[in-house]
């Protein structure tokens, strides 16, 4: 099977940029500059380049979150702490975390080289948390600078992701069910982790059953033929968009360069954020 150098790419920046909300210490760097807890940080610290903005524009773009999961964060974390204040602190920790894992500066700064031209030539329409990350200043750091550019460049890839689900006619709380019945994910990990009630979620799974696309019950739903086939659609369609609105720029040569020597990073950044996630899906962090 072929996969789309789109993918190779994100299944490669993907866990670069994760170590900002699943490595070490997040909770407690948010804490640091007063911030309450692991999901304010969260929040925080991800919709920082936006400014401080309201819930209403955090669930918008984040897109899967309970309305009441992001407003018992925010307004009130830009008391706590300014969006400067978050900026600074994600890139530190995120830069420290790297390092810790044996990011390398030569391999770094290479792979600096080859994305930011990406990150450059990107398209920005309709697509506010990748206009946002992309608008910072480059960190003179390479390791800070590769960790923006994957931030950047993952969120430029879940926009275009949201945008394919409105597309086909999906809601964010829907996509999480579907995730459910794909298998990527337990109904007892990703509901709660969404701030989604039993009864919501069940009747999502309700509408889905309805028109056609799961079969079973809330804890356990299945795809159908055609909800696989309507995911498939989606995941095609993020694949593509994010080609064509970005990485295309890059050679076939340069996507195995760049998924190559970044991968033992990547194994070691996979490696060490399995506990925190676990942590995190049993509410314990």
């Amino acid at each position: 099977m072929v996969i789309h150098p789109a993918r190779q790419i994100w299944t490669t920046l993907e866990p670069v940029h994760d170590v900002v909300y699943f490595g070490a210490g997040v909770k407690e760097a948010g804490v640091g500059i007063g911030l309450r807890g692991y999901w304010q940080t969260y929040f925080a610290f991800r919709a920082a380049p936006l400014g401080a903005v309201t819930p209403a524009t955090v669930q918008a773009t984040f897109a899967g979150f309970h309305p009441d999961m992001v407003r018992k964060a925010l307004p009130e974390a830009w008391e706590r702490a300014t969006p400067r204040r978050c900026l600074d602190a994600r890139l530190a920790l995120a830069t420290g975390l790297l390092r810790g894992l044996g990011a390398e500066v030569a391999e770094c700064a290479r792979a600096v080289e080859l994305l930011a031209p990406v990150q450059s030539a990107a398209d920005s329409t309709g697509r506010a948390l990748f206009a946002a990350n992309a608008a910072l200043p480059l960190p003179a750091d390479p390791v800070g600078a590769l960790w923006q550019l994957a931030t950047a460049l993952r969120e430029h890839r879940g926009d275009g992701h949201v945008a394919a689900l409105v597309t086909h006619g999906l809601t964010g709380r829907q996509a999480l069910v579907l995730q459910v019945a794909v298998g990527k994910a337990s109904e007892s990990v990703l509901r709660p982790a969404r701030g989604v009630s039993e009864t919501e979620w069940s009747e999502t799974v309700d509408e889905l059953r309805a028109g056609g696309l799961i079969e079973g019950g809330p804890l356990t739903p299945v795809l159908t033929s055609s909800g696989a086939e309507l995911l498939a659609r989606v995941e095609a369609d993020t694949d593509e968009v994010a080609w064509t609105g970005a990485l295309a720029v890059l050679s076939a040569d340069a996507v195995a360069e760049l998924t190559t020597s970044l991968a033992p990073l990547v194994r070691s950044v996979r490696e060490d954020m399995v506990a925190p996630v676990r942590r995190l899906a049993s509410g314990t962090r």
